[in-house]
């Protein structure tokens, strides 16, 4: 793959979907925020975080091209952040034609390795899918992904001699460095320092664990590269590690739930699944005010908030992060472009 012209080498990062939960958000305009999905741009290298639903679509109404992918990196295994990977991959198939020998890699977290404990508002105990393997890895799943659709694939591979996606793109698991002392029940977010997943002529990517139970492991993910970096929270609760990971970033996006929104959908609920729903999002999710407050100790020069729940909420749901951040705020739409040294008077605030 050729590298891009050195004076295009600014990174911008392109908020193809912002908004976070595994749901379609009803109220209009229906379409302003799709599933969480975001590119760094380098040159001409896409680099993918996150596969939300509707990320192909996005990044055609963006301009990227798929077979620019360098990579996709999924920060966790929620349906929400991988429910376009099957479609970007199958879809993309036409695109990629030139990438045998070059494939997109593919990295996420690992099998979990065990079963989360049942939520203590269990009456009795809940019953696993797919028993047989009830936690599969980023590279488990995309092989079941692609094996999903075999009779479409192999149609292509034996009548249009098209090659297997298995050529064109490389799934691997991100490997918890061991002495961490991580474990994904007993342990699944210990202190640590950010440690390498990724790098090429353009990035290093690095990555930290977080906290979003009971799913483990799950990963910041943070991109350096010689004009500047930007760290993605991924789906968290407040966690020091974050803030170890976004030290001095010029961009950092994080998630934010609106708690507000929480209450109404479950304060009147006595049923044990909206409870249980109730209290898996406090104890996951991080609200406006502290991931500003992740922002500010770590000394990032921007914020931007996405993964945002509800994904209807209007902007000043949001703003609240204003009081808690010194640096330049964003609350980025789908498609918005944000660069890591934005002029001043050219900032969307």
């Amino acid at each position: 793959m050729s590298i891009p012209d050195t004076d295009s080498l600014q990174p911008r990062i392109v908020t193809l979907g912002t908004a976070g939960g595994p749901r379609w958000w009803r109220a209009e305009p229906a379409s302003r925020r799709t599933g969480i999905a975001t590119a760094v741009v380098v040159g001409e290298a896409v680099y993918l975080v996150d596969c939300g639903h509707g990320v192909g679509r996005r990044m055609a109404e963006a301009g990227l091209e798929i077979r620019d992918l360098r990579g996709i990196f999924l920060t966790h295994l929620h349906s929400d952040h991988t429910v376009d990977l099957a479609s970007l991959a199958i879809f993309g198939l036409y695109e990629l034609l030139d990438r045998v020998g070059d494939p997109v890699r593919i990295i996420g977290p690992g099998n979990r390795g065990a079963l989360p404990p049942a939520s203590p508002r269990a009456v009795v105990a809940p019953t696993p899918l797919a028993p047989d393997c009830p936690t599969p890895g980023t590279q488990e799943m995309f092989e079941t992904l692609m094996r999903a659709h075999a009779t479409d694939l192999n149609d292509r591979i034996i009548d249009s001699l098209r090659p297997s996606p298995f050529e064109l793109f490389e799934a691997q698991d991100i490997v918890v460095p061991a002495g961490t002392g991580y474990h994904p029940n007993d342990n699944p977010t210990p202190d640590m320092d950010p440690f390498e997943i990724y790098r090429d002529e353009l990035v290093t990517v690095s990555a930290i664990l977080v906290e979003h139970p009971p799913i483990a492991p799950a990963f910041g993910l943070r991109f350096d590269t010689a004009e500047g970096s930007v760290t993605f929270s991924g789906d968290t609760a407040y966690t020091p590690n974050m803030i170890r990971l976004a030290r001095d970033t010029d961009l950092l996006l994080h998630e934010a739930i609106d708690f507000g929104y929480v209450d109404r959908l479950y304060g009147d609920k006595t049923d044990e699944g909206s409870r249980a729903a109730r209290d898996h999002h406090y104890k996951s999710h991080t609200s406006v005010t502290d991931a500003a407050r992740v922002a500010q100790q770590a000394g990032a020069r921007q914020l931007a908030l996405h993964h945002l729940v509800p994904g209807t909420a209007p902007d000043a749901v949001w703003q609240e992060a204003r009081l808690h951040f010194d640096g330049v705020f964003h609350v980025p739409d789908d498609l918005d472009v944000i660069d890591l040294h934005p002029a001043l008077d050219r900032i969307a605030l």
